[in-house]
């Protein structure tokens, strides 16, 4: 049996995940068994006393990152699975989807660009919140659609309280997992859309699978490929 951790990203809670269901392999020999956690304040999860605290992080998700699976990050969410390669049993895999070793990069989103966005969200938590899903979807061969599919999914509440949205916001700025990414204790793969607009120029080239048609959300734009290249990467770490 191979595994996939799916981990979402800032804003979104596991329904971000829906779209690939109906493309995971089935037959016996290449079964992947996927699942999709919610973070601490995310869905129906507790949140954290401090969401920033990635011990407390670790332990909270401990059950749900086995290090039997390959955990798969997209954005904030593989920013986090990497700082807790410090703080966790390896898994199998690592999977960064649309994330580099750190969010901010001067050819990318600047630590200006990052702080203005968190400036904007301490005024106006929803507005921000609201803009930024939009945003994020540039890249996608049909943005007005992928944020149609994106609502549907999500429904117009936020994902996460404000508290917890605001720490994620601050480990974007504060995390770089550049010393753990250089001896990483297990197979580490980046997935990027080919015109993902959050991901500097040389981020994108440097990903290992660069999916066409595709931006920093391609669950919504391309779940076939985005499915069928998990569970390919699932079935390489296999035992």
């Amino acid at each position: 049996m191979s595994r996939l951790v799916l981990l979402s990203g800032w804003g979104c809670d596991a329904r971000l995940w829906q779209p690939l269901a109906e493309y995971w392999p089935g037959r016996r020999k290449e079964k992947v068994e996927v699942s999709a956690p919610d973070w601490p304040g995310y869905g129906s999860r507790p949140a954290l006393e401090d969401p920033e605290d990635l011990a407390a992080l670790a332990e909270a998700m401990a059950e749900d990152l086995p290090a039997e699976a390959v955990w798969v990050g997209w954005s904030l969410g593989g920013l986090l699975a990497a700082a807790l390669l410090d703080h966790l049993p390896a898994p199998r895999g690592l999977v960064l989807l649309g994330m580099g070793a750190r969010f901010c990069d001067p050819e990318g989103i600047t630590p200006e660009a990052l702080a203005t966005f968190r400036d904007a969200f301490h005024r106006d938590p929803e507005a921000t919140r609201a803009h930024f899903l939009r945003w994020q979807l540039r890249g996608e061969p049909a943005p007005r659609s992928a944020h149609r599919r994106l609502l549907d999914l999500l429904g117009p509440e936020p994902a996460a309280p404000t508290a917890t949205l605001a720490a994620g916001l601050g480990q974007l700025a504060a995390i770089d997992n550049t010393a753990r990414l250089a001896e990483p204790p297990c197979p580490v793969w980046r997935i990027a859309g080919e015109h993902d607009p959050l991901l500097a120029p040389s981020a994108r080239e440097a990903a290992d699978v660069r999916l066409a048609q595709a931006g920093h959300a391609p669950m919504l734009s391309q779940p076939r490929a985005l499915a069928e290249c998990l569970a390919a990467i699932a079935l390489e770490s296999a035992p």
